[in-house]
């Protein structure tokens, strides 16, 4: 898929769309990812489905945000729900995996009218956010200023520190190339080491935002798929349970052989458990 831009109120994004008439997917990737995560899913779905997946600005965009623009979780929801109403787009099922998971609890919480069904892919909720090893470290670095920030993230070049639990390590069984692409524009650009220290600090200053969005969630009356990788190590399973039993029409599909990031680890099965929902 060719990349677009579009203006926001908050700023201009990427992203990129298969067109098409079937039901609406929009898939939003997690804290240093890109579009490229749901590469697998989107080929296996957009045969029947339109896929729009904006580049959301967690690190591995490449278009730098307004200084003024709001960069905490709350602000980059909205700017989610801005990308929606500036596309058109309506009834959508919603997916998020990882901090794009949060991000559709935040929305369907407060920015939902254009949201027909989530979809929730082994995400950050409740008390876990930031989640696990990974991102309680991810974060820390955002203390550091960005120019700080961009040497300490230097190291990240070797595959052996990206394996790393406190890295990527627990995060995708199979997916390091791709991991490694998503963080060039952290080491070569000055701009998105900025952005990305103040997501970073955005998060550690709203820790307990999931806490409160999920108060939210049993009004949520439209229907919930939650996916959930089976013996996930960032992602604890009871979560994925509580979150299918706390949204009325929830249901949970738990996947084997993966780690977090389903859409890298197990691409087919994600989006057959995406395609059944879908239809029904």
């Amino acid at each position: 898929m060719a990349r677009q831009t579009v203006d926001l109120p908050n700023g201009t994004i990427e992203y990129e769309d298969t067109g098409g008439d079937g039901p609406v997917l929009v898939l939003l990737h997690g804290l240093l990812m890109d579009a490229s995560l749901w590469k697998g899913v989107v080929d296996e779905l957009r045969a029947d489905h339109r896929c729009v997946v904006p580049i959301l600005p967690l690190g591995a965009h490449t278009l730098p945000m307004p200084e003024g623009a709001d960069l905490s979780p709350r602000g980059l929801a909205l700017l989610v729900a801005q990308f929606l109403e500036r596309l058109d787009l309506k009834n959508v099922t919603l997916v998020g995996n990882d901090t794009g998971g949060a991000l559709v609890q935040l929305i369907i919480g407060e920015l939902d009218a254009r949201v027909g069904g989530i979809v929730l892919v082994s995400c950050d909720a409740y008390d876990n956010f930031p989640p696990g090893l990974t991102g309680k470290t991810v974060v820390l670095t955002g203390k550091l200023p960005p120019a700080a920030f961009g040497a300490f993230m230097q190291q990240m070049r070797l595959k052996p520190v990206r394996r790393l639990p406190i890295a990527f390590g627990w995060l995708t069984k199979r997916g390091d190339a791709v991991t490694a692409d998503w963080l060039k524009p952290i080491l070569k650009l000055p701009a998105i080491r900025r952005d990305t220290v103040r997501v970073l600090r955005g998060i550690a200053a709203h820790r307990k935002v999931l806490l409160e969005a999920a108060e939210r969630l049993p009004s949520f009356d439209r229907p919930a798929l939650v996916v959930w990788a089976e013996k996930d190590r960032v992602m604890p399973a009871d979560h994925g349970r509580r979150l299918a039993a706390a949204l009325p029409r929830g249901r949970l599909v738990e996947v084997p052989d993966s780690y977090s990031l389903l859409p890298l680890d197990q691409p087919v099965a994600l989006a057959r458990a995406i395609r059944e929902f879908t239809r029904a």
